[in-house]
């Protein structure tokens, strides 16, 4: 697969990924692009299109066998390994990070925990202890980090960020409210749970004034 995947691109890969997995625990051996387009909403001509990138998965009359290409998938998509992760910020957000179960099942593996409140340092979260942010670049060294999460507040996001990079970080996921800027070769993705929901009621409060439709 190249390199450079547009974004909603890698997202319906994901999503075929998911329902892929899924049907590989059930035990369904095959799947035809129709009903893979129709479960990630979108179309088998979409789903064809996409996988092709991937080689010849799928066989007319047949479709995708699902033990094959859930494998080619994850490899193409970097998912087949562990990866390491940093997190900083032991605070609420912080915490049920730690404790989320689906970051580990998906081999993003927390190894760090980070505050800058001497308060919380040497606290367990999820039997990960709260070390000082005078050790995040040593740690990260030591521990073969590529990966950070930062779960801060917005005002205290960039410094976050600044140091992460500096220590080696190569990709971080940021909870923080605030945008945060990185240089070439380091990649962001941003969540803003407030955003989110704003959007969703706006969308919920647009729909509820429509007018019926005849």
């Amino acid at each position: 697969m190249p390199q450079a995947v547009p974004r909603p691109t890698l997202q319906r890969l994901l999503r075929y990924l998911r329902e892929l997995e899924r049907l590989e625990a059930e035990g369904t051996p095959t799947i035809a692009s129709d009903e893979l387009g129709a479960a990630a909403g979108t179309t088998a001509h979409q789903v064809r299109k996409d996988l092709s990138c991937l080689g010849t998965l799928g066989r007319r009359g047949v479709g995708y066998r699902v033990g094959d290409i859930v494998p080619t998938l994850r490899a193409a998509l970097a998912l087949d390994r562990q990866w390491r992760v940093a997190l900083v910020g032991a605070g609420n957000i912080g915490r049920a990070l730690c404790a989320y179960r689906g970051f580990r099942e998906r081999g993003f593996h927390i190894v760090a925990l980070f505050d800058s409140d001497p308060r919380k340092e040497g606290c367990t979260w999820a039997r990960l202890k709260v070390l000082p942010m005078g050790q995040l670049r040593r740690t990260v060294a030591e521990l073969r980090v590529e990966l950070g999460i930062i779960a801060v507040p917005a005002t205290a996001a960039q410094g976050v960020a600044d140091q992460l990079v500096a220590a080696g970080v190569r990709g971080i996921l940021n909870f923080a409210p605030a945008r945060i800027i990185v240089p070439p070769g380091v990649q962001v993705r941003s969540v803003d749970l407030a955003v989110e929901a704003e959007q969703l009621a706006f969308l919920v409060s647009a729909q509820s004034t429509q007018p019926p439709q005849p």
